[in-house]
């Protein structure tokens, strides 16, 4: 759990960081939740601070309308009504959102996509989500499941989802899809053992699997190129439905930097026909980007 007192122009004057330890269950997760929240009220007091509003994200399905936590693999939610108990608790204001839309709007406003009213943030990390942010406003949709562009068909037949289709995005491009497909590449088992895993007898990371493709080696970089295919593929697919001016990349596989960004701007660039061009760029606020978002949500709907 990352947690901050934020100041309304985004200023972080104070942060905190606490474990989920999901594995206690959600009631627990939601009780730690809460108790963190308090703390920091009780921080910001201190100080001589005034806390005004309260700002939660979560990963899942989230109905930030009703304040409800809906569905969560990761933390085990399942309708929890978290906005209203945080409310309680705490009697301030209080807003719920979804952990990458929040980041999508810390990006927008405070990080990479600053000064730009149309911004996609991608995620690339466990999965594939994205955030489609205009002028300062992240879309929730219908039924608070925007932008999961991670579960764009891009290539029918391919390898099988954890949603349950075959050939989603994410299912190819995600950092831990990258993984595991260089270990059925190179045979290696799932301790390693066969030589594809890392220097440990560990199974190659996403990282590893970029510096070995910049090594030249053949395994790797056909996984690394089939990855970069497939995001342009879905990022030029995102850009003709938004139409947006800047595509703001974080999560863990950002961080392989040009040996990401180069070859995915080039193919990117190459797919766009009469589309305009978007400004592609890495996320500039790191993991902290969902604590800072959750913020400005807080502050938006006091």
């Amino acid at each position: 759990m990352k947690c901050a007192l934020v100041r309304p122009d985004g200023t972080t004057v104070h942060t905190e960081r606490h474990p989920t330890d999901a594995g206690r269950g959600p009631d627990a997760v939601v009780e730690t939740i809460l108790d963190v929240a308090e703390g920091l009220a009780g921080k910001a007091r201190a100080d001589g601070l005034d806390p005004v509003a309260l700002g939660i994200a979560v990963p899942g399905v989230v109905d930030e309308a009703a304040g409800v936590a809906v569905w969560s693999a990761n933390v085990g939610f399942r309708d929890v009504p978290l906005r209203d108990l945080a409310a309680a608790r705490l009697g301030l204001p209080t807003a719920l959102g979804h952990d990458v839309r929040v980041g999508g709007l810390a990006e927008a406003r405070l990080g990479a996509g600053r000064g730009t009213g149309h911004v996609l943030f991608v995620a690339i990390g466990t999965g594939i989500a994205a955030a489609h942010v205009v002028d300062g406003v992240a879309a929730t949709g219908a039924h608070g499941a925007a932008g999961e562009i991670g579960h764009i068909l891009v290539r029918p037949g391919g390898p099988r989802c954890g949603c349950g289709r075959d050939g989603c995005l994410e299912a190819v491009a995600s950092a831990s899809a990258i993984a595991r497909r260089y270990a059925e590449a190179t045979g290696a088992g799932p301790t390693g053992a066969t030589g594809g895993g890392g220097p440990t007898g560990t199974p190659a990371s996403a990282a590893d699997v970029a510096d070995r493709a910049a090594a030249g080696e053949p395994a790797a970089a056909g996984v690394w190129a089939e990855a970069v295919e497939a995001l342009a593929d879905g990022l030029a697919t995102g850009q003709s439905l938004y139409d947006v001016e800047s595509i703001v990349v974080g999560g863990g596989l950002a961080q392989a930097g040009p040996r990401l960004f180069d070859p995915l701007r080039a193919a990117l660039h190459e797919r766009m026909t009469f589309h305009r061009r978007p400004r592609l760029v890495a996320a500039a606020l790191g993991d902290e980007a969902g604590c800072l978002g959750a913020a400005l949500l807080a502050l938006d709907a006091r």
